[in-house]
C-alpha cells in the first residue's frame, strides 16, 4: 500500500555530485513531511535533512549544511536530495522517510521508510 522508493545512488568522486530521488505512493503526499537519513557501516542512523509537507521549511544536519539541498515536488509525489561537494565521509546507505504533518530529527517519529540506496564517495 505505502511505498517509498529511492533512486539515484551510486559511486561519485570526492567533490562530485549526486541527486537522490524518492517516489512515494499510497499516502497523501502533501500531508507528510519528508526526510533523508543515512547510516554508514558501524554507525547509528543519522538525520540528514527534512522538508515540511508543503516545502514551507527545511532542516539540515550540520555536517551537510551548504552542500546538500532537500526539495520536493508535490505534483510528482517525489522528494529529492541534491548532494554537492561530496566527501568520502558521506558514504552511507541513504533512506527516505515520511512523517505525518510535521517532522522531527528523531527517527522514531517517522511513519514510513524506503529501502535505502547506497552512496559511495571515493577518494
Amino acid at each position: 500500500q505505502v511505498q517509498l522508493v529511492e533512486s539515484g545512488g551510486g559511486l561519485a568522486q570526492t567533490g562530485g555530485s549526486l541527486r537522490l530521488s524518492c517516489a512515494a505512493s499510497g499516502i497523501t503526499f502533501s500531508s507528510y513531511a519528508m526526510g533523508w537519513f543515512r547510516q554508514a557501516p558501524g554507525t547509528e542512523r543519522e538525520f540528514v535533512a527534512a522538508i515540511g509537507s508543503r516545502a514551507d521549511n527545511t532542516n539540515y544536519a550540520d555536517s551537510v549544511k551548504g552542500r546538500f539541498t532537500i526539495s520536493r515536488d508535490n505534483a510528482k509525489n517525489t522528494v529529492y536530495l541534491q548532494m554537492n561537494s561530496l566527501k568520502p565521509e558521506d558514504t552511507a546507505v541513504y533512506s527516505c522517510a515520511a512523517e505525518y504533518l510535521v517532522y522531527t530529527n528523531s527517527a522514531s517519529s517517522w511513519n514510513y521508510w524506503g529501502q535505502g540506496t547506497q552512496v559511495t564517495v571515493s577518494s
